[in-house]
């Protein structure tokens, strides 16, 4: 595999992100994991993939490293580590723009569905070519 692509997005920690001890709640970690993957996919794919493939979700393993708190500056950084078949293997990194420090890290298996039927779909050599080159 190339040199992996990587995608990122930051943000800003706001009051509905945390929790009970005013960290950032844990499931909040778990849906920006999920929406840079979505991200990611949107600006990588052909426009006809978009249209005709989904993502599930097969696992999620995620540590979380140090708490990420009101007004934090965060960079969530990711890409693919691995394709197999209709899988792939994604890494999302989570840090603290100002610190520098690691937040988060996580790692999910992802298996493309064909949009119509559901089933598990193939990776093709030309989709890898396109998401390795993108220009």
């Amino acid at each position: 595999m190339a040199e992996p692509q990587i995608f990122e997005q930051r943000l800003v920690v706001l009051q509905e992100h945390l929790d009970d001890l005013n960290h950032v709640n844990n499931v909040q970690y778990l849906q920006w994991v999920q929406d840079i993957a979505k991200g990611h996919w949107e600006k990588a794919a052909k426009k006809e993939w978009l249209v005709d493939f989904v993502w599930v979700v097969l696992n999620h393993f995620i540590e979380y490293k140090k708490p990420a708190l009101l007004g934090d500056k965060l960079l969530i950084q990711t890409h693919v580590n691995e394709f197999k078949g209709p899988k792939s293997n994604r890494f999302v990194r989570i840090t603290n723009e100002d610190t520098n420090e690691l937040v988060v890290q996580a790692s999910t298996w992802w298996c493309m569905l064909d949009a119509k039927s559901f089933r598990p779909a193939r990776i093709t050599a030309s989709m890898l070519d396109h998401y390795e080159n993108p220009d």
